[in-house]
C-alpha cells in the first residue's frame, strides 16, 4: 500500500521543464524529417527526380494504405515492451539511426529507369514511413505514463506541440533555400544534402529525448495478449469518434500543404513565396499557446472544434485573395492558428480515451489505442491527403514544368483553399459527438483511482 501511495504521489507531481523539452524534441524530431516528406515530396519526385503525377500519387496512397497498418502493430509492440527504462521510451533510442538513414535514402535520387525511379520511391517512401511509426507511436503513447494529471499532460502536450512546430518550421522554411545552396544549381545534389542535415539534427534530438525522459504508470501494467489490446478498444466510442475526426484533420493539413509550391510557382508566379507561407505556419503555435487558457472556459471538444472551424475559414478565405500575396498570407496565417489547436488537441485527448478504455473494458493499452490514434490517423489522413489533390491535378492535365493549362491553375487552387476547407469542417461536425463522453471524464478518472488504490 505504500508503494502504491508513493507512486500516486510521484505521477501528480509537476513535470521538471527540462524533462518537458526532452518530450518536446520528440516530435521536434519527427516534424523536421517527416515535415519534409509530406510538404515537399509530390514536388521533389515530379519536378526533380522526374516520376509522372499520377505515379507519384499512386505512390503516396499505396505506400501510406500499406503503412497504415503497421501502427497497431508497433502499438501491440509498445503493450509487450518492459525494460528498466519503461514501455516507451526505449524506442527513441532504437529507432533514432533507422528513421534518420531510411530518410535520406528518399533524396539520393540515383540514375534510373522511369520502373526504377517508380520502384525506388515506392520502397523508400514506405521504409521510413513504417521507420516514422516506430518513432511517432512512443511519442503518443508516452504521454499517458509521464503524468496522471490532465492539466499536466496538456502542458506537456502543448511543449511538444510547439517542438513539433519549430521541427516543422525549419524544413518547412529553409528546405527549399538550402537545397539551392547546396545543390549550386542541382536540385537532385542539393535535396541530397539537405536530407543528411536534416537526418543528423533528428537522430541527435531523439537521443536527447532518450536520455531525459522517464516513465511512471509501468509497474501496474503486464505484457497484453493481441485480442486483450483490441479488447480495449471495445465500446471506446471516444477514442473511435477522435480517431476518424484526426484522420479529417490530416486530410485537410496534407492536402494544403502538398499542393503549396504548386501554387506559388504556377499560380503566383513567385515559386519562393511557399517558404514565408511555410514560415507562417509558425502561427499554430498562436493556437498551441492558448489551449491550456481556452480548455479552462471550454470543453476539450469544443476547443477541437474551434480549431478546425478556424481552419476552414482561413481555407475558404484563401480562394478569394486572387495574386494578392498579402492577403494571402493573413489568410494562411488564420487558418494556422486553427491548425494549431486542431493538430494539438487529439494528441492530448487520446490520453483521456486510454482511460476511458481502461475504465470500461479494465484494460490499459496505451500503446495500441495511442497507435492507431495517432500513427495510423497521420498516416491513413496524409496519404490520402496526398493523393486526393495528386488525383486533381493529373485529371486537369498538369504537367511538370510546363505552363499550366486555366484547368490546371483552378485544380490547384481547389486543392489547396476548398479541399482542405471541406476535410477540417467534416472533422467538426464529427467532434459533436464526443461531448457527451467528455461529460463522463471526472468520474472515469475517480474511478481508476479507487480501483488501482491510489489517492489524488
Amino acid at each position: 500500500m505504500k508503494s502504491q501511495v508513493a507512486n500516486a504521489i510521484k505521477s501528480n507531481v509537476k513535470v521538471p521543464f527540462h524533462r518537458m523539452l526532452a518530450y518536446a524534441s520528440t516530435d521536434m524530431a519527427g516534424n523536421l524529417l517527416y515535415t519534409t516528406v509530406t510538404t515537399f515530396i509530390l514536388y521533389y519526385y515530379t519536378d526533380v527526380f522526374g516520376i509522372s503525377v499520377a505515379a507519384a500519387g499512386t505512390i503516396l496512397l499505396a505506400a501510406r494504405i500499406l503503412d497504415a497498418f503497421d501502427a497497431p502493430v508497433w502499438g501491440f509492440i509498445i503493450d509487450h515492451t518492459h525494460t528498466k527504462w519503461g514501455q516507451s521510451r526505449p524506442y527513441f533510442l532504437w529507432m533514432a539511426f533507422p528513421f534518420a538513414i531510411f530518410f535520406v535514402l528518399m533524396f539520393l535520387s540515383p540514375g534510373l529507369s522511369a520502373s526504377g525511379k517508380f520502384w525506388w520511391a515506392l520502397v523508400t517512401y514506405l521504409v521510413f514511413g513504417i521507420s516514422y511509426t516506430g518513432v511517432s507511436t512512443p511519442i503518443t503513447s508516452i504521454l499517458p505514463n509521464l503524468s496522471n494529471d490532465s492539466d499536466e499532460r496538456i502542458r506537456l502536450n502543448s511543449t511538444r506541440m510547439i517542438g513539433g512546430n519549430i521541427g516543422f518550421l525549419i524544413p518547412a522554411s529553409f528546405a527549399l533555400g538550402m537545397v539551392a545552396f547546396l545543390g549550386g544549381g542541382n536540385d537532385q545534389a542539393g535535396w541530397r544534402w539537405t536530407s543528411i542535415i536534416l537526418a543528423i539534427a533528428g537522430f541527435a534530438l531523439l537521443l536527447f529525448a532518450f536520455f531525459d525522459t522517464r516513465e511512471i504508470n509501468t509497474e501496474h501494467q503486464k505484457a497484453l495478449p493481441i485480442l486483450q489490446s483490441i479488447k480495449a478498444a471495445k465500446s471506446n466510442w471516444p477514442w473511435f469518434i477522435l480517431v476518424i475526426a484526426f484522420i479529417f484533420y490530416w486530410l485537410g493539413n496534407s492536402s494544403r500543404t502538398s499542393v503549396l509550391v504548386y501554387y506559388t510557382q504556377y499560380n503566383l508566379g513567385n515559386k519562393g513565396f511557399a517558404s514565408i507561407l511555410n514560415a507562417l505556419v509558425m502561427f499554430q503555435m498562436v493556437g498551441m499557446v492558448a489551449i491550456p487558457f481556452l480548455v479552462k472556459v471550454m470543453k476539450k471538444s469544443q476547443v477541437l472544434i474551434l480549431g478546425f472551424c478556424l481552419a476552414a475559414l482561413g481555407q475558404i478565405a484563401i480562394a478569394f485573395t486572387g495574386s494578392n500575396e498579402i492577403m494571402l498570407a493573413v489568410c494562411w496565417s488564420i487558418a494556422s492558428i486553427g491548425t494549431g489547436i486542431a493538430v494539438s488537441m487529439p494528441f492530448a485527448m487520446l490520453s483521456d480515451t486510454v482511460d476511458y478504455g481502461e475504465w470500461k473494458n479494465g484494460i490499459r493499452a496505451s500503446g495500441f489505442l495511442t497507435a492507431i490514434g495517432s500513427s495510423f490517423a497521420i498516416k491513413m489522413g496524409s496519404g490520402l491527403g496526398g493523393w486526393a489533390p495528386a488525383m486533381i491535378l493529373n485529371n486537369a492535365g498538369y504537367k511538370a514544368g510546363a505552363t499550366q493549362s486555366a484547368s490546371s491553375l483552378s485544380a490547384i487552387q481547389f486543392s489547396l483553399a476548398w479541399l482542405p476547407a471541406i476535410f477540417f469542417l467534416i472533422g467538426a461536425v464529427i467532434m459533436l459527438f464526443y461531448i457527451r463522453y467528455e461529460n463522463k471524464e471526472k468520474t472515469v478518472h475517480a474511478d481508476l483511482i479507487e480501483r488501482r488504490g491510489e489517492i489524488d
